[in-house]
């Protein structure tokens, strides 16, 4: 009797590596949160628990050279994670549709459960990461399809539980496939956890 396990769901840590690079990127999104009043109205009007760039600029990497550094940087760990997931892209690389900072308030700050439609992998690179902030909480993409089955029991390897939480550190690079729910639960964290979210085609 054998039993295999079916349907892997591939999820990619990386790490930037590059301490000033990071430093700058922070600083750079906190200049963002500052000057972006079109992004800072978005938020207010949507009670998003900080800021985010996400409805309001989509030209970071011209915007600033900083943002285009990571562009080439991020390029190279998307590729990987391409080939170690089997993804056939025919010849295709894969390419940058857009990037967005986050400055996250640290108590309370969340981001309820969400998929990325429209591209094949998304991802975050964590920039400042406070004690008590949350991780990223990844969702079993069969959830909503098990109907009567039971709980999984506590003792549950991490393939088979429901609910995965990938805990970053600065300068980490989470990857997984655009389809893949994800959510930040609220965090308890008494400073601001930043980082930069992105999408590629």
């Amino acid at each position: 009797m054998t039993t295999r396990i079916l349907f892997a769901t591939r999820f990619y840590e990386g790490d930037l590596a590059d301490d000033a690079l990071l430093d700058e990127l922070a600083e750079a999104a906190l200049d963002l949160s500052r000057e972006d009043k079109a992004g800072r109205a978005w938020c207010r009007d949507h009670a998003y628990p900080g800021y985010t760039s996400y409805a309001s600029l989509n030209d970071l990497p011209i915007r600033n050279p900083v943002f285009d550094d990571l562009r080439r940087v991020l390029d190279r760990h998307v590729r990987r994670f391409c080939d170690e997931a089997f993804l056939d892209l025919v010849g295709k690389k894969p390419k940058l549709d857009s990037l967005w900072a986050n400055v996250m308030k640290g108590t309370g700050g969340h981001h309820s459960g969400h998929i990325h439609p429209h591209s094949i992998v998304s991802g975050t690179i964590y920039l400042r990461v406070p004690q008590g902030a949350a991780g990223l909480k990844l969702e079993d993409p069969r959830l909503g399809l098990m109907m009567a089955a039971p709980l999984r029991r506590a003792d549950a390897p991490e393939d088979a539980r429901s609910f995965v939480y990938a805990e970053p550190k600065p300068g980490a690079i989470f990857l997984w496939e655009s389809w893949l729910r994800h959510e930040v639960p609220a965090g308890r964290a008494k400073s601001e956890r930043i980082s930069l979210s992105f999408n590629y085609r």
